[in-house]
This record gives structure tokens, C-alpha cells and sequence, in this order.
């Protein structure tokens, strides 16, 4: 393989593959904390021929270790959100123009060409603290961005009301991002309808209301604003790559990403397509830290590769984007 950022060319489950076990032993060398957790798996180097076979490393790693090639020194440190005295990720970025690649790459894939989407977002829990690793990606987007109505939009919903209208208006393409509870407050004091508007709801209400089941926050919003469904991000503070949903909670990922779904029961162990399991997450850019990663999430993965999002395990921390039990 003469350059591991060929992983954004990947087209083939043969070329996934390779980059896979490639990168598995790159960092079996250089990641001294996930080859601690595989050595103490029992696991020998040459042991794996698939990716299915690859160690996946809890995600709880993230929260006490610095999960980090040898040698390197991070360009930015990434925290997960969290209530207070609560322990947070910390995801250490060792390259972050990777993360700018990968973050551009999908969504130019999943969205189109970014200079003509107006890029909103009403995320006011996340701009009051620091280390988001969400705030980092919309910034950029916003930057790429042509539309010169791109902005931030703290509590001013007045301001945000009038810049729909605006783009509206104008035949814009526009993608909201909001987090649950800011954007149902707004939905109190405004609906209209603007049937192109793309909302990606980013999940929590941040202790600012009740909770309530991914459906009926999606209803509500598809009626405020007379659309035909709410997408959503699955991305996370442990990883540099994101899958989005255009609705109905149903998640696409680049070709550099995988989910494989483990027993409940026995982690170590895959189960089949269309069983509720464990997620547990490939993300090739993840290539200084840790590519192979069992998060804490619960779902299921269809057929076609696409998968849904059902919930988390009891004992897991509630955090941030998208992770309401459904």
C-alpha cells in the first residue's frame, strides 16, 4: 500500500479489507494502549485475515488513556459533552487537516457541492463549552460555504426566522443544524413551511426538557416546517468520520466506514444482519488513534449496509449527538 490516505478511494468490500488489516497492524505497533488491550485478549499478530476477526477496543478507552500513535503530539484535543464532574472522552488529533478531509469528503457526498448550502445552526450548548469536535466540522463548513447568510444563531430565533424566510425566498439550499431542545424551542414561536429545508437534528435536550422518543421530537419538527423527514448525524468525539441519515433513523456511511454488530452477551462475538447488538465501529481515519472501536451504542444493521440506532446500554453515560433511546 504506498499511501494510507488512499482509503478515501476505497470502493471495493476487497479494498476495505486491505486498508483494514493493514491499518490493524500499524496500530498493533504504534498504539501502545490497543496493544495492551489485544495482547491481554490472548491475540497473536498474525492472528486476523479479515476484518470481521480485528480486536475491537472499548470505547470507554477514550476516557482514561491517551489513545495515541507513538511519537506523535496532538494538533487538537476533541472532549465529548457531559453533566458536571462527569468523566469526558478526549479524542487527541494528531493530523488535523485528516479530519478536515474526511469531514468534507462525506458530507460534499452525501449533500453536494458546499458552496452553494447555506450552512445555520442553533447549537447553543455546544458553543458554550469547548473541544467540540462538531463545532470544529460546522465552522469549516461555514467557511467553505458561499451563502452569505452561514451563521451561527445562539438564542436570536427571531434572526433565525427571518434568514429562513430569506433563503427560502431565494431558492437556496440550506441545511439547519440544531440541537434537539433549541430547535423545539423555536418550533413554539415558529413554523412555516419550507419543504427543501434540510434540519439535521444533532440530539439532546441537555436536561432543558423532558425526554422524549426520537419519533415524536421528528413529527413535531416535520410538521413545524412541512417537511419529509429529519436528518441526523451518527458521529462521535472517538471518531474522525461520520454517517448521516436523510430520515426515518436510518444511517449511510462513506466507504471507509463499517459497523458490525456484537453480541450482547459475549462482546467478543458478531452476530448477523438484522439483529439488535452492540455497534461497534471501523473508521479508517482514525489512523493515529484507534481505527476499530465497540461503542456503547445498541443497534442493527440491514442488509445493504445501512443501520439504525436503538438505544445504549444501561450503564452507559448519556452524551451527546444522537443517542436518545428510540
Amino acid at each position: 500500500m504506498t499511501n494510507w490516505t488512499d482509503f478515501f478511494e476505497i470502493q471495493t468490500e476487497e479494498d476495505f479489507n486491505l486498508h483494514c488489516l493493514e491499518t490493524y497492524q500499524f496500530q498493533l505497533q504504534h498504539c501502545q494502549v490497543y496493544r495492551d488491550y489485544v495482547t491481554l485478549l490472548g491475540r497473536r499478530k498474525n492472528d486476523v485475515q479479515h476484518y470481521s476477526e480485528i480486536p475491537f477496543m472499548p470505547i470507554e478507552f477514550f476516557k482514561t488513556q491517551q489513545i495515541l500513535t507513538a511519537g506523535m503530539q496532538p494538533q487538537i484535543v476533541f472532549s465529548s459533552s457531559g453533566t458536571t464532574g462527569m468523566v469526558t472522552s478526549k479524542h487527541f488529533v494528531a493530523d488535523v487537516t485528516i479530519y478536515e478531509r474526511t469531514f468534507r469528503n462525506i458530507f460534499e457526498t452525501f449533500y453536494g457541492p458546499l458552496h452553494d448550502i447555506a450552512i445555520l445552526a442553533l447549537l447553543p450548548s455546544y458553543l458554550e463549552r469547548t473541544g467540540s469536535s462538531l463545532i470544529y466540522m460546522i465552522d469549516d463548513l461555514m467557511k467553505q460555504s458561499k451563502q452569505a447568510e452561514s451563521n451561527y444563531f445562539l438564542y436570536n430565533h427571531q434572526e433565525l426566522y427571518q434568514t429562513l424566510l430569506q433563503l427560502k425566498n431565494k431558492g437556496t439550499k440550506t441545511i439547519l443544524f440544531g440541537v434537539t431542545y433549541a430547535l423545539l424551542d423555536f418550533i413554539e414561536k415558529y413554523s412555516f413551511e419550507f419543504p427543501d429545508l434540510i434540519i439535521m437534528e444533532t440530539g439532546g435536550m441537555k436536561g432543558k426538557r423532558k425526554e422524549m422518543v426520537k419519533e415524536e421530537i421528528h413529527q413535531l419538527l416535520e410538521d413545524a416546517f412541512a417537511v419529509s423527514g429529519i436528518h441526523s448525524e451518527y458521529g462521535m468525539t472517538e471518531l474522525l468520520s461520520q454517517g448521516y441519515s436523510s430520515g426515518k433513523g436510518i444511517f449511510r456511511l462513506p466507504k471507509w466506514m463499517n459497523i458490525l454488530i456484537r453480541d450482547t452477551n459475549d462482546p467478543l462475538s458478531l452476530i448477523s444482519s438484522n439483529k439488535t447488538g452492540g455497534i461497534n465501529v471501523i473508521d479508517l481515519a482514525n489512523r493515529y488513534s484507534c481505527s476499530f472501536i465497540a461503542t456503547q451504542d445498541l443497534g442493527r444493521v440491514h442488509q445493504d449496509g445501512s443501520f439504525e440506532i436503538l438505544g445504549r446500554f444501561d450503564q452507559s453515560d448519556i452524551r451527546g449527538c444522537n443517542l436518545l433511546v428510540q
